[in-house]
């Protein structure tokens, strides 16, 4: 499914807060609720939105697959990758880095399937050269 701007910028606002209502997200975008509405149905449909949950400190989510995939980005279309991936449902939180990859992605998913999706559809986003995933296994502290 191709998103377009206004999709990214929709996940994005959900993203941060998945209560907003239509009428709020309308108004952030500068859309109707409509637009909003139909949007999210889309969005739904297509398999891009899976469900809305609650989230949990990270130490209480054990049944989630956590990865962390390395980036290399093609010329000068960071700014595309960055927007792409912040649309990305997988993508839990985005870092700029320095040295071999420019970009640090940390994925969360609930399935090895599901994380498998995730990793085809940010391989097959435009600007993306090369990617490299771990997966996370423990946190020490």
């Amino acid at each position: 499914m191709d998103l377009d701007e206004l999709d990214h910028q929709l996940i994005a606002l959900l993203r941060q807060d998945a209560r907003l209502p239509a009428a709020t997200l309308a108004q952030k975008l500068g859309v109707s609720r409509g637009t909003v509405t139909n949007r999210l149905r889309k969005l739904e449909d297509g398999g891009v939105i899976v469900g809305y949950s609650v989230q949990l400190r990270p130490a209480e989510r054990s049944d989630e697959i956590r990865a962390w995939m390395a980036i290399q980005v093609e010329g000068n279309q960071t700014r595309l990758v960055i927007a792409s991936l912040l649309g990305e449902p997988g993508v839990a939180a985005l870092f700029d880095t320095n040295g071999r990859w420019d970009l640090l992605a940390e994925l969360r998913a609930r399935s090895m399937t599901e994380l498998s999706h995730v990793l085809e559809r940010i391989r097959l986003l435009k600007g993306i050269r090369n990617t490299e995933t771990s997966i996370h296994l423990a946190t020490y502290r």
